[in-house]
């Protein structure tokens, strides 16, 4: 199959067919039932217990070793695709005396720790992961398996010569910034001394998991354990073989409908006695062909067709297309700004007032939506039991998914859907199970797929106890009502420390591109740093302050939509402010700051920085 199809619009039912004032009504029910005062607190991190300690690594045993001792120019503190990309980057700039420190025991980040069955890219390979191009890999199918996935990130460390440097299984526990010797000192559980010219903070989004606050979670007589660590010993099988046999006279219950969830409830439907879906808000799940990546294709590529690609489907997915656009993804990432491609190109794209092109952009949202919900229709056969699994919010309001097996798992006798949106979650754990709107269920095992600190506060996000620069100001609370940076990846009062992430930048339809670019800043700063005989970079006040009053100034609103949305990571559990929220972007959007960043770099003044020169420079 080639990926370069026809791409047509899609078959959404008709604008008459719905009444968007009753949705929205219908919406606002949905959203208001679920949340919680401070939703951030119903979300505890693990403490032992009934749940182990989430810094042990239950996929590749731990290997003792001496404290490292040892200075440095760059600590990366990663070893996902931030801090690959990170690293990867600094290699183009010819600074090679860096490494990666992790948690993890090898690269891969989310896809070192998820190993649950069916785990797959969300959003489809070809664009999601990087430097295809410049490494000759490319993916064995459109959505590529999580196993493939974190092999290809440790082979980009091993091509790019890195890979042997990097420092695993190790957590930071303090950063230090020290002004007698112009490095950060930093801590670690393993007792190490590092001390770094530079640090790369590249920690991720979806590193920290976290569990839901519920009374009698230590008290639960079997087994548990979060999808982020999936216990093979227990449910049997292996990552890249799920067949879970040793499930097969256990009753499970899995917590959670998110992107884990509709990728593991099918396996765990095939292998245990009975499966219990525990469900919050549904997601919303379209098809998802996953053909084999088509040679014939691959071979008719061009030079620069991943760049082109991925430009593509961040238009598609963020932006919206123009005249003479192709959508080249052809899914429901892009499938809106399809659609109403289609609809302007037959009214021969007359130029409408931006509040009437919104007006219709949101028309069309609601009848993708509702194409979502009748697909529950044709799957399920229980109409109760479908008008449950429907999404009752708009496109992005919780993050958008694909599976064929998902749905016709509750058409089997041993798989029994828990709604808990009234109760807003579960109500206790027993010795025995749980208890769910007021009814007790017998369980051997309980699986937390309840997510990640994603919004939440950086303490809780990072998991370091403390990041102090210049003197003693703590990073936490220099950004205690949000980041405050010049151009998303520096800040005044931590000299030499950098960010990547989703801090006041660009925002791309595809995280590892927005992270590679963040890389690729991070690194000429860096680089231009060493070269002139620097020891010391760190932005002004006025450029932070004059930087960060013009993100805020010019930032795409979105607090009115966020708001209007069911609780979730992506709202920061339905928090009405959202100084962390994944989706405060560049108000030009991603072309804009793009060019923004590369005029600067382009000028070579460095404007908004001081250097400082020591005679202790390497």
């Amino acid at each position: 199959m080639g990926m370069q199809m026809l791409c047509n619009p899609s078959d959404v039912p008709p604008l008459e067919e719905l009444d968007i004032p009753k949705l929205r009504e219908r919406y606002k029910h949905e959203r208001e039932k679920r949340l919680i005062k401070d939703g951030k607190k119903q979300y505890v991190k693990p403490a032992g217990g009934a749940v182990a300690d989430y810094s042990i690594d239950p996929h590749t045993p731990v290997q003792a070793r001496d404290p490292i001792t040892k200075e440095i120019d760059v600590a990366i503190l990663g070893a996902g695709w931030g801090g690959t990309m990170a690293a990867y980057h600094l290699v183009q700039q010819g600074v090679t005396d860096f490494c990666n420190i992790d948690t993890a025991g090898d690269f891969g980040g989310v896809w070192y720790w998820n190993r649950y069955p069916g785990i797959q890219c969300d959003n489809e390979s070809y664009c999601y992961l990087p430097l295809l191009e410049e490494t000759g890999f490319m993916p064995s199918k459109r959505f590529a398996d999580g196993q493939e996935i974190q092999g290809y990130t440790r082979s980009i460390a091993e091509k790019y010569g890195f890979a042997e440097k990097a420092v695993f299984h190790t957590q930071i526990t303090s950063l230090k910034w020290d002004d007698a010797i112009r490095r950060w000192r930093v801590g670690t559980n393993r007792g190490d001394d590092v001390k770094a010219r530079f640090v790369v903070m590249a920690n991720g989004v979806l590193n920290m998991p976290k569990l839901p606050s519920i009374e009698g979670i230590d008290i639960f007589n079997g087994k548990v354990f979060h999808s982020s660590r999936w216990d093979y010993d227990y449910t049997g099988g292996s990552h890249g073989s799920p067949t879970l046999d040793k499930l097969h006279d256990k009753k499970v219950a899995l917590v959670g409908t998110g992107a884990t969830a509709i990728q593991a409830v099918p396996h765990l439907a095939a292998h245990c006695e009975h499966l219990y879906v525990v469900q919050r808000t549904p997601s919303c799940v379209d098809a998802r062909p996953n053909p084999p990546t088509s040679k014939e294709w691959q071979e008719s590529l061009k030079p620069g067709w991943q760049a082109e690609r991925q430009d593509n489907f961040h238009r598609g997915a963020m932006e919206g297309f123009g005249p003479g656009d192709t959508d080249l993804i052809c899914d429901f990432w892009t499938e809106i700004s399809r659609n109403m491609k289609a609809e302007l190109e037959a009214e021969g794209w007359p130029e409408l007032p931006m509040e009437e092109m919104l007006a219709r952009r949101d028309a069309m949202d609601h009848r993708v939506m509702e194409r979502m919900r009748r697909r529950v229709d044709e799957l399920v056969d229980d109409p109760e039991l479908a008008e449950q699994l429907k999404p009752y919010y708009q496109f992005m309001c919780k993050r958008p998914l694909s599976s064929d097996a998902f749905y016709p798992v509750f058409n089997q006798d041993n798989v029994e859907l828990v709604d808990v949106s009234e109760t807003k979650g579960l109500q206790q754990l027993t010795k025995t199970g749980f208890i769910a709107n007021g009814k007790s269920y017998e369980a051997d095992c309980i699986i937390f797929a309840s997510g990640f600190e994603v919004t939440s506060a950086l303490e809780r996000r990072w998991g370091i106890d403390r990041i102090e620069g210049r003197d003693g100001l703590s990073l936490y609370d220099h950004w205690r009502d949000g980041p405050h940076t010049l151009h998303g990846t520096m800040t005044n009062g931590f000299p030499n420390q950098f960010y990547v992430g989703y801090i006041q930048g660009g925002l791309n339809a595809s995280v590892t591109e927005q992270f590679g670019r963040q890389g690729e800043h991070i690194a000429y700063v860096i680089s231009e740093t060493l070269n002139r005989g620097g020891s010391v970079v760190e932005p002004t006040k006025e450029a932070t302050d004059s930087y960060s009053a013009h993100f805020e100034a010019n930032q795409i609103d979105n607090a009115e939509f966020l708001n209007a949305c069911p609780p979730s990571y992506f709202s920061n559990e339905g928090a009405s402010s959202h100084k962390w929220g994944l989706f405060r972007q560049w108000g030009g959007g991603w072309h804009d700051f793009m060019r923004v960043l590369r005029e600067w770099r382009e000028a070579g003044t460095l404007e908004g920085l001081e250097i400082s020169v020591s005679e202790t420079v390497k």
